[in-house]
C-alpha cells in the first residue's frame, strides 16, 4: 500500500481573510484557515481546502448490491463497498456510527488504482461507496472510479442527497448508480432533530440536477422511523414528488428501522406500519415499491406491473428466482421491467466477503 497524507480538494472556493468555502454538500461550510469542516475530514490549510480523508480506507467488504439496495441495477452483482471516515449528517440512529460519527481520520492507506484493483481481486463487478456520505470524500471517489472504470467496473453511491450542483458535476464524470436515502420521509422537523440538518429541500434539488444532468441509475429508499418518523402523509408527500419527477417506474424502498446509536429506547418499525407505506406509494402510482430490513415479506419481490406475477423472487439480499427474459422482460406477459443490466453469474453463490 501507498502512504497518501492527504490531498487538496477540488470542491471549494476562496474566500477573504484565508477562508473557504466548501461546495462538496448542500452545507457549504465555511472554513477559518486551520479549522475543520463538520464533515471531520475537509480542513482549511493556509487557504487551500484540503481532503484528508483523500486515500484513507476506514472499511471495505464485498457484498450484494441488493444490500446498498439496489435491486433494479446489474442484480446478483458483487460490489466492493468503501468508505472513509466523517459524514455530513449526524444522524442519531446511525448504525455506522463508528465510521461516520468519527472525528479523528484513520484507515488503510489505498490509492485509487489499488482500490480498484482491490475490487477485481475478490471478483467485484462494481465499487459501491457507502457505510458514510460518499460526497464528502467525493474527489477520492472520482477517482477511485475512473480507475474502476478503466477496468470494466461500475461505480454506486449510496447517498443521502444532501449534494450541490458542483458535486452532482463531478458525480458525472464516474458515477453509474445512487441510492438516495430519505429519512422519516423527509418531514422537516424530523431531518431538524434527529439528523442535524435545518431543511431537507436540498435532496430534492439533488435529484432534480441528477435527473437534468447525467445518466445516473437512481433508486429511492426512505427509512421509516416509529413514533417520530412515519408520518403516512409526508410518505405521500414523497411518493408523489417522485411519481411527478421520475415516473411510475422509479423504484422505492422502505426500510423498517432498528435501535441503534443513540436512540436505542425506540422499537423496531412495525411491519404493518411499512405496510401501510407501501401502500401509499402505490395509491400514488408507483409501480416498484419495496420493503426493505423484513427478510421473507412478500413485498421483497420484483411484480410484474402488468400481470402481477412474481419476475424477481428475493429472500434479504439473495435472488432465489428469475423470470425475465434476455432483455429483462417478463417471461408471463412480456412486459418489460425496468431493470438495468442483466442477471450476474454467480448469483446463487455467497456474495459477503470481509476485506478490510
Amino acid at each position: 500500500m501507498t502512504t497518501i497524507l492527504g490531498k487538496e480538494a477540488e470542491l471549494y472556493e476562496t474566500l477573504p481573510n484565508d477562508k473557504v468555502k466548501c461546495t462538496a454538500c448542500a452545507r457549504y461550510c465555511e472554513i477559518g484557515k486551520g479549522q475543520i469542516g463538520l464533515c471531520g475530514i475537509r480542513g482549511n490549510e493556509n487557504g487551500k481546502l484540503q481532503l484528508y480523508a483523500y486515500g484513507k480506507v476506514i472499511s471495505g467488504h464485498v457484498d450484494p448490491i441488493e444490500k446498498k439496495p439496489l435491486i433494479h441495477y446489474y442484480p446478483g452483482s458483487k460490489v466492493y463497498s468503501i468508505a472513509t471516515t466523517g459524514c455530513n449528517w449526524l444522524c442519531r440512529y446511525c448504525q455506522n456510527s463508528d465510521i461516520s460519527q468519527r472525528r479523528t481520520v484513520e484507515g488503510i492507506d489505498m490509492t485509487p488504482d489499488e482500490v480498484a484493483n482491490t475490487a477485481v481481486k475478490y471478483g467485484a463487478h462494481g465499487i459501491a461507496y457507502t457505510y458514510n456520505e460518499p460526497s464528502i470524500f467525493i474527489e477520492f471517489a472520482r477517482d477511485c472510479g475512473i480507475a474502476a472504470r478503466k477496468k470494466g467496473l461500475f461505480n454506486v453511491f449510496v447517498s443521502n442527497g444532501y449534494d450541490t450542483p458542483e458535486s452532482v458535476s463531478m458525480m458525472n464524470e464516474f458515477l453509474d448508480g445512487i441510492t438516495v436515502d430519505f429519512k422519516g420521509s423527509a418531514e422537516k422537523e424530523f431531518t431538524r432533530k434527529f439528523i442535524g440538518v435545518p431543511d431537507p429541500q436540498p435532496i430534492f434539488d439533488t435529484l432534480l440536477e441528477i435527473r437534468d444532468k447525467t445518466k445516473i441509475h437512481v433508486e429511492i429508499t426512505d427509512l421509516i422511523v416509529p413514533k417520530v418518523g412515519d408520518d403516512l402523509e409526508h410518505a405521500r408527500k414523497l411518493s408523489k414528488f417522485i411519481y411527478d419527477e421520475f415516473g411510475p417506474e422509479m423504484p422505492i424502498h422502505f426500510l423498517r428501522f432498528h435501535p441503534d446509536y443513540k436512540m436505542m429506547e425506540y422499537p423496531s418499525t412495525p411491519v404493518e406500519t411499512l405496510e401501510k407505506h407501501y401502500q401509499v406509494a402505490k395509491d400514488v402510482g408507483l409501480k416498484y415499491v419495496y420493503l426493505g430490513n423484513v427478510p421473507g415479506h412478500k413485498w421483497e419481490h420484483t411484480y410484474c406491473s402488468e400481470c402481477n406475477k412474481i419476475v424477481v423472487n428475493r429472500y434479504g439480499f439473495s435472488i432465489r428466482e428469475w423470470h425475465l427474459d434476455k432483455n429483462n422482460c417478463c417471461e408471463f406477459c412480456g412486459n418489460t421491467i425496468p431493470i438495468e443490466g442483466k442477471l450476474q453469474e454467480g448469483y446463487k453463490q455467497d456474495r459477503f466477503q470481509f476485506v478490510s
